[in-house]
């Protein structure tokens, strides 16, 4: 459903001259682009097929969307790796020895390992491998400080760093609200602003996803539409900046690994990578998360 989901957003926003839908159960993914081509009247046109990892001999991006399934019983997006990796291994290094030019955009989970996993077995550049990271987080967390502090989400500004899961870490300390810092906005119009509430709206938005699940047993809407946004980055040169996971410069003393960081991307895929300004606090909280990943990382072989 990520991948069908993330197709149709990009179909909606007439991105792409063609779209090929890639499912070991063929028959499911030919349905899929059939009901995508049902809807191109209404949309745009673009050439929407069901095919094979020979395919992707040509793509300009493979988005990698295959992977285990949550369910909600599951604790962390780390409870799958070893059975996503293998199936992300059994396709990596597939797509990648027939087309060098892509640009990979992992979005299995655990996706902060499976991308730093993903580019050491494609043989690729890191610029051209990332993750779709905590771009969704990020964007909950607007939605959240938006919703309370009654300001469209657009106007706000605040980064969720570090894992995809249990460790991320919410850059409060930097969150702007009409380009005033989230303190000053609140003393400004004489709203709360302590630290007890701005973690309460932090968890929600990390928890937000696992709610989701156990609901309707699966989110797919907001990941399907972030990986279209990042498609759209990519395909038109837009240098915008998004809290996409890819591997860290070594100039921030983390480690190899892959995480998620304020992220300018283009058309070469990674542009360059922000270095946020953090307090102690949130310094403190992204060593402990990129150590978490470390650790799973080394699992994967």
């Amino acid at each position: 459903m990520v991948g069908a989901t993330a197709a149709y957003g990009i179909l909606l926003s007439g991105l792409a001259a063609e779209l090929i839908l890639i499912n070991r159960d063929k028959r499911r993914a030919q349905a899929h682009a059939d009901d995508l081509r049902d809807a191109q009247i209404f949309s745009h046109a673009s050439r929407i097929v069901a095919g094979d990892l020979s395919d992707c001999w040509d793509a300009d991006i493979v988005l990698v969307t295959a992977g285990a399934s949550q369910s909600g019983q599951n604790t962390s997006r780390l409870d799958n790796l070893k059975e996503s990796a293998a199936i992300l291994r059994s396709i990596i290094p597939a797509i990648a020895s027939q087309n060098a030019s892509a640009i990979f955009v992992i979005a299995t989970n655990p996706v902060d390992v499976l991308t730093y996993a993903a580019w050491k077995w494609s043989g690729l550049p890191a610029s051209r491998v990332l993750g779709s990271g905590t771009s969704l987080d990020t964007s909950r967390l607007r939605r959240r400080l938006g919703e309370y502090y009654g300001v469209a989400p657009a106007n706000v500004h605040a980064y969720i760093i570090g894992e995809h899961g249990d460790s991320q870490v919410p850059l409060l300390s930097s969150a702007q609200l009409a380009g005033i810092p989230l303190t000053q906005f609140c003393a400004q119009q004489g709203l709360p602003c302590h630290d007890a509430l701005l973690k309460k709206i932090a968890d929600k938005a990390r928890t937000g996803g696992q709610d989701i699940l156990r609901a309707k047993g699966a989110t797919y809407y907001g990941i399907g539409t972030a990986l279209a946004r990042i498609a759209r980055n990519i395909l038109r040169d837009e240098h915008a900046v998004m809290t996409v996971s890819g591997l860290v410069p070594a100039s921030m003393g983390l480690g190899e690994v892959c995480l998620s960081l304020p992220t300018i991307l283009g058309r070469s895929g990674i542009s360059r990578v922000v270095s946020p300004l953090l307090s102690a606090d949130e310094q403190d909280a992204l060593e402990c998360s990129a150590e978490l990943l470390k650790r799973h990382i080394a699992t994967v072989g």
